[in-house]
């Protein structure tokens, strides 16, 4: 690894022991694109790169284009139970609570986040309140991190707005968890069209190899490790009147 913080390149021995250990995670990616399949979708173009890392170090993952499926607008886990005639979140959510590593991608409109990928976010945040197994909320040990394409500016304002967003409900966000690809501001060639650079762009593939791999690490540092301890976070916990060491000053 080169360490140019300083201007000076540094060179450091590389760490294999990782090598041949996650071929028991799984991965799901959800693509915020706009496009229905089987319309070329240059999101999912940035999607396989990160998927096809993971596939050789055995990682079970799957896609879900979000757009595909009858997913109701709202954060309850189910809202044919608040007033609308269908929804399939229920039976995609599976994916998200066997996954140990979760991708949220998209593209970029007017800046911001499409509304496919806001309206996942809003449908996780609905499970927020759910209890895991050690009474942890219910994304704790997941791992986050998220795509972003699009031919204008915004990558960084998505990614935390996708960041922040999924931290907040309990994923565990590593270092350098967000990659993206943008041509020329304004109307331009989109990531997979021909001639863009998008699939050539060594920032771009380095962007996305590296947080790919911190994915794994981390997912993998968690599973062996049993999650996060299960001391200072539990709801059930302070609901009860266990304060994990706060002191409340008013009182001292």
């Amino acid at each position: 690894m080169n360490d140019t913080a300083n201007g000076t390149a540094t060179e450091t021995a590389p760490d294999t022991a990782g090598s041949g250990t996650y071929s028991d995670l799984k991965a799901v990616f959800f693509n915020g694109t706009l496009k229905k399949s089987p319309e070329t979708s240059n999101t999912q173009g940035l999607i396989e790169i990160s998927r096809r890392i993971m596939e050789k170090q055995g990682v079970a993952t799957s896609v879900i284009r979000t757009v595909d499926h009858d997913i109701a607008s709202g954060v309850y886990p189910d809202m044919r139970e608040h007033g609308w005639a269908s929804d399939e979140w229920p039976a995609l959510y599976p994916a998200v609570q066997e996954a140990d590593i979760v991708v949220v991608a998209g593209p970029i409109w007017l800046g911001d986040n499409s509304s496919q990928t806001k309206k996942l976010i809003e449908r996780l945040y609905a499970h927020s309140g759910e209890l895991n197994s050690k009474g942890q909320w219910a994304f704790y040990p997941k791992v986050g991190g998220c795509l972003i394409t699009g031919n204008e500016d915004g990558i960084k304002h998505c990614a935390m707005n996708v960041l922040y967003s999924l931290q907040h409900i309990g994923f565990t966000i590593p270092p350098q968890a967000d990659a993206g690809w943008i041509g020329a501001v304004g109307p331009g060639p989109s990531y997979l069209d021909e001639g863009s650079g998008g699939p050539e762009s060594d920032f771009t593939n380095r962007n996305t190899t590296f947080m790919t791999w911190n994915l794994l690490h981390l997912a993998r540092m968690l599973k062996d490790a049993g999650g996060i301890p299960a001391y200072g976070n539990l709801p059930e916990g302070w609901k009860a009147g266990t304060r994990f060491d706060f002191e409340n000053p008013e009182y001292r």
